[in-house]
């Protein structure tokens, strides 16, 4: 299959090359951790950087990233968003969505998970939480946790909301050519936007921003490339 998808991207006149990806200068076998490698990493780091807009009542949103091993190394369960959905349409996304009346986050990004793709909240173990981003196009914040899925089972995509259920591995999502960096000069702004082109799809903006920190921190590689997108 060739890399990239036929997601439409709103690449501003002017946008240009960033910088490489933080994992870059590592060998093969840094790029390629097994499962253990991946929990004990995230663990380690820690609660997610926060971001301005949690300090100003902004309405919160939560995503889970799943992890689950599968042909003997770890994967990541990502969907794409259904065609008929009037934002973000065929973008490649993590499940979750809105926080409900007083629920906490990570009741959010299970409820959102079982809803969107059926997987049971209770085969996901908590493992850790990457940094908070805020969106440049609407007030709000998202929350991204990590966890462990202990028997994935059979995943059902809903079809309201999603229109495939890709389980995508480490190992591919740090390939040579795969991920790259783009600076886009937006409102004033001369902000990175990050995409990986993976087979037949393309991950970009906020969730490219969440897979980019979570290797980051995989592989000990974390910058300060600061949480909006």
């Amino acid at each position: 299959m060739p890399r990239g998808g036929r997601q439409v991207i709103p690449r501003p006149p002017g946008a240009h090359p960033g910088r490489l990806a933080p994992w870059a200068p590592l060998p093969d076998h840094d790029r390629a951790p097994d499962l253990e490698a991946v929990v004990a990493a995230v663990a380690a780091a820690g609660p997610g950087a926060p971001c301005p807009l949690e300090h100003e009542g902004v309405p919160a949103s939560a995503v889970l990233a799943p992890l689950h091993v599968a042909d003997g190394e770890p994967h990541v369960i990502l969907t794409r968003r259904a065609q008929h959905l009037r934002s973000h349409r065929g973008e490649m996304s993590f499940p979750g969505g809105r926080q409900e009346g007083d629920e906490d986050l990570w009741t959010t990004a299970l409820r959102e998970t079982h809803e969107e793709i059926g997987l049971d909240p209770a085969a996901v173990t908590h493992v850790g939480e990457l940094d908070h981003l805020s969106t440049v196009t609407s007030r709000s914040f998202i929350v991204p946790y990590v966890g462990v899925v202990d028997r994935v089972g059979e995943l059902v995509a809903n079809p309201h909301e999603v229109e495939l259920i890709r389980h995508v591995s480490i190992r591919e999502l740090m390939a040579d050519g795969v991920f790259r960096e783009e600076r886009w000069g937006i409102a004033g702004l001369d902000r990175p936007v990050y995409f990986f082109e993976i087979d037949d799809d393309t991950i970009w903006g906020a969730t490219a921003a969440m897979l980019r920190n979570l290797l980051a921190i995989v592989t000990g590689t974390v910058d300060a490339a600061g949480a909006s997108w």
